[in-house]
């Protein structure tokens, strides 16, 4: 194992060990809230370029799993974060930022995860891609539909960002690796630190800019971020196995639904909301990486056997 792998699997150790130093000392990190938008587009870079035509080609061998993934991702998840915040008084702004990390797609880390967890890798990835893709629209329309009564949501504007911040850099990576995949895939441990280092530097951000506002907001958005990323794992898992799907694959959307692009949540909040509403990204950033662990390692050790399959087996 690569030192950048050992580096990466412990993803969730390092997102804690930032967001406290950010907490103590928020200076470091504060005069780096400009960089956010830069720091997203760079992690969704570095997710192109491990894309290839075999990445899209296994969204038609798998359509339904993939579909049922992608749309429990957008209704369980965004729904699941109105209602905790209702359900547990979030303002305007908390609430915004919760339907904003209902609303976004699966995050990167959920691949990662699903590997470690014995599921299938290749429907993780192609959950990924087209819950990324078709956020473009329904990232900004969920947020209208959800909270446009209490605050103003700038469709448009989070069409465009969203586009830019996502949509271009991964299709661009994507160009780079069709040209250069094997050297890419040499270097694959790599661009996963780097991803890494930089959703971490989000969450060290974030954590920085609410820093006044922890001792009184933080424990109240814990538990709503808590609830909502288990909602998410818990939904995916028993609607999977509810379908008829073998483990592996209920394993996986549970995976893919309860782990969101937080990191586009944070972006999104920051430009178009406020600092208030980007926490609950960046608190669901460093929690549902160490959910995302802690369930990984536990169905680690419970391997799935053939006789434990369910109706609905996919082959890799």
């Amino acid at each position: 194992m690569s030192i950048f792998e050992r580096l990466n699997r412990l993803f969730p150790v390092w997102a804690i060990l930032f967001a406290i130093l950010a907490a103590w000392q928020p200076d470091w990190f504060t005069s780096l809230a400009g960089q956010i938008k830069l720091l997203l587009a760079i992690i969704m870079f570095a997710m192109g370029l491990t894309l290839s035509r075999h990445d899209f080609l296994g969204v038609l061998r798998a359509p339904l799993p993939v579909a049922v993934g992608v749309v429990l991702q957008f209704t369980v998840m965004p729904v699941a974060a109105l209602a905790v915040s209702w359900a547990l008084g979030l303002d305007a702004a908390l609430t915004t930022g919760m339907v904003l990390v209902g609303a976004t797609a699966g995050g990167t880390a959920s691949n990662v995860m699903t590997w470690l967890a014995g599921g299938h890798v290749a429907l993780s990835v192609s959950m990924t891609l087209v819950s990324t893709l078709i956020s473009v629209v329904a990232t900004p329309l969920l947020a209208w539909l959800l909270v446009g009564q209490s605050v103003e949501v700038p469709v448009a504007g989070m069409f465009m960002s969203i586009a830019q911040l996502v949509i271009a850099p991964i299709a661009l990576g994507v160009v780079i690796h069709h040209f250069l995949g094997q050297q890419i895939r040499r270097v694959e441990p790599l661009l996963a630190t780097v991803a890494m280092a930089a959703i971490v530097l989000i969450i060290a951000i974030v954590v920085g800019l609410n820093a006044g506002r922890l001792a009184t907001l933080g424990p109240l958005v814990a538990v709503a971020v808590i609830l909502h990323n288990a909602i998410g794992l818990a939904g995916g898992y028993g609607v999977g196995r509810l379908l008829g799907f073998d483990q592996r694959v209920a394993r996986t959307i549970a995976i893919e639904v309860g782990m969101q692009n937080s990191g586009l949540a944070v972006a999104l909040a920051n430009q178009f909301f406020s600092a208030t509403a980007a926490l609950p990204g960046a608190l669901f950033s460093v929690w549902h990486n160490v959910s995302g662990s802690l369930l990984a390692g536990y169905w680690k050790r419970r391997p799935v056997t053939d006789a434990e399959g369910g109706a609905r087996p996919i082959a890799d």
